[in-house]
């Protein structure tokens, strides 16, 4: 049993908090008294006998495409545990990225979107989960992709380019740049060129031409795997392929853009994919996963949306096999990670690891498949955009399904509590617990992101526009133009019917509004702060209303 865990499980009983704790203190102060070298050496790393832990966090995927990784079912799904509500706060690469590693909400790490100034070059990296298991023993490394803008934007720390940054605590770091290259660079592509996936490999710029980036993450993971074999301390790795994010080189099978009949331009971006995998869903997926079957409306009334909602046509005749070749190219691409995936468990088994490694699975984000006249895309904080995957599997962790909700920054809690590390300022609750019993649905969900609206009521921290709570049975967003949504997920899963004008949810949209105002801003263990008992809700609840979701999409999706 590792270290920590064994007493934590017999003492389940209670909902631990997570390590970190709310307030701040000079920021400049406590880099200074907390920042480690870039690289440690492994003698002086303290002793942990912790597990090792390997986090897989794809790009834009969504929860329902799990089905197209075999090995991650096999290997993860099959032995460990699945959860049916989880979330990314932030539905947006960059900032649900940054939750990860700081474990806050984007309203206190100040990343908001993927854009200067609020991309990375407004994250203050020096200490992050990475740098707290490094500081308890661990050999940590990072391999794929970082922050947008690594590698355009300054760095906040240094305040010099980052291109060939390294950030404190990490002992390999291979990490994919973005830049414009000069002419007459050797170097071509960066993090959406799946065949030109440059990089800087601990500090040093590399380039991959030729080399499908999946298989150079999944090469340089299984590396380190050997690497940090039988050195005498854990490792944590986080590995984040591009796939299925969009990205060329452009393929001659990509779906052409679309102007509608109301003159709005659909743009159709794919990944792109190895020859090999090329057709291999064709005959299993026919229609999009947010497309209705035949010619179905997409959603017949959206006057209860706001404005940017209501802007957007019904999916058109030809949009549809332009949607339906987004998904199958997405899948594709998910299958070519998960071939990586599977050689990366073979070195682990190879190795004598596997026993001993914790392996979470996860996403930053969803994303709209033809949902709510959404083409395509993310952000908005409707249930396909917020809803990742997430299963984790390893020591300690058994088989079985949860209902409790479980987020991206408490995926960082959980592995801090395994590591026996600490992290200051962390909102997230760690899931260990979660490991012997499900449990009620307790504490909200607070959503976030950074649309293109305007700022006409005050509230919105930074750049966000959208703030918003779930709750075991509800969903309220509330926009800084002033508009609101309320949905009854026990009624209605799919976010078909705002109940937030109707008069006979008067009270709960009362309740809900002071809630956020208790919420938005909340930290460390207000943000943990349990719900009045009329809103929480128990794991027979919770069991019924993902049952219900569960048909009600099928019979709306097929």
């Amino acid at each position: 049993m590792i270290r920590g865990l064994a007493a934590t499980l017999a003492a389940a009983a209670l909902l631990t908090a997570c390590s970190g704790s709310p307030g701040g203190g000079d920021r400049a102060a406590r880099a200074a008294s907390t920042r480690t070298p870039a690289v440690v050496a492994l003698a002086d790393l303290p002793a942990n006998d912790g597990p090792n832990i390997l986090v897989v966090t794809t790009d834009d995927m969504r929860w329902d495409e799990l089905r197209f990784t075999p090995n991650v079912r096999k290997y993860v799904t099959s032995r460990g545990l699945r959860f049916t509500n989880s979330f990314a706060p932030n539905p947006l690469c960059c900032p649900s990225r940054a939750s990860f590693l700081t474990g806050k909400y984007s309203h206190n790490h100040g990343v908001y979107t993927h854009e200067a100034p609020y991309g990375f070059g407004a994250f203050d990296d020096h200490l992050t989960v990475g740098t707290a298991l490094n500081e308890a023993g661990y050999q940590t490394a990072l391999v794929g992709k970082y922050l947008n803008g690594y590698g355009k934007q300054l760095s906040k720390v240094t305040g010099g380019p980052s291109a060939t940054y390294v950030p404190d605590g990490w002992t390999d770091w291979m990490v994919s740049i973005e830049k414009r290259w000069p002419a007459g660079s050797p170097y071509r592509g960066g993090t959406y060129n799946y065949n030109a996936f440059t990089q800087n490999v601990n500090g040093k710029v590399t380039g991959n031409r030729g080399t499908y980036s999946s298989v150079v993450v999944g090469d340089e993971v299984s590396g380190l795997v050997r690497k940090y074999d039988g050195a005498g301390r854990p490792w944590f790795i986080w590995a984040t392929p591009v796939a299925p994010h969009f990205g060329g080189p452009a393929e001659s099978d990509d779906p052409p853009s679309y102007r509608t009949s109301r003159g709005t331009k659909s743009l159709f971006k794919t990944p792109a994919r190895p020859r090999w995998v090329k057709g291999r869903f064709d005959d299993v997926i026919t229609r999009s996963l947010g497309v209705r079957p035949g010619r179905r409306p997409s959603e017949r009334n959206i006057s209860d949306k706001p404005e940017f909602f209501r802007e957007l046509p019904d999916l058109e005749r030809p949009e549809r096999p332009r949607l339906l070749e987004v998904q199958r190219q997405r899948a594709e691409a998910l299958f070519a990670w998960d071939r990586q995936f599977a050689k990366i468990v073979r070195t682990l088994k190879q190795t004598g690891q596997f026993r001993h490694t914790v392996i979470v699975f996860t996403s930053d984000n969803g994303y709209f498949m033809g949902e709510h006249r959404q083409r395509l895309g993310k952000i908005k904080p409707h249930e396909e955009s917020l809803r990742v995957p997430l299963v984790m599997a390893g020591p300690g962790i058994p088989h079985g399904v949860r209902q409790s909700p479980a987020t991206t920054i408490d995926v960082t809690a959980t592995i801090l509590e395994l590591g026996s590390a600490t992290l200051p300022d962390v909102d997230g609750s760690s899931m260990v617990p979660l490991f012997a019993e499900d449990r009620p649905w307790q504490v909200p969900v607070v959503t976030e992101g950074a649309q293109k609206l305007p700022h006409q009521l005050g509230g919105f921290p930074g750049a966000l526009t959208e703030m918003g709570l779930r709750t075991g049975r509800y969903a309220y967003f509330r926009y800084s133009t002033g508009e609101s949504e309320l949905y009854d997920l026990a009624k209605d899963p799919l976010e078909l019917r705002s109940v937030y004008d109707d008069p006979a949810y008067a009270a709960v949209r009362d309740d809900l509004a002071a809630l956020w105002r208790t919420y938005r801003t909340c930290a460390g263990d207000a943000g943990r702060t349990p719900l009045p008992p009329a809103y929480e809700v128990s794991v027979a609840q919770l069991r019924a209303i993902h049952a219900n979701a569960v048909a009600a999409r099928k019979r709306y999706y097929g």
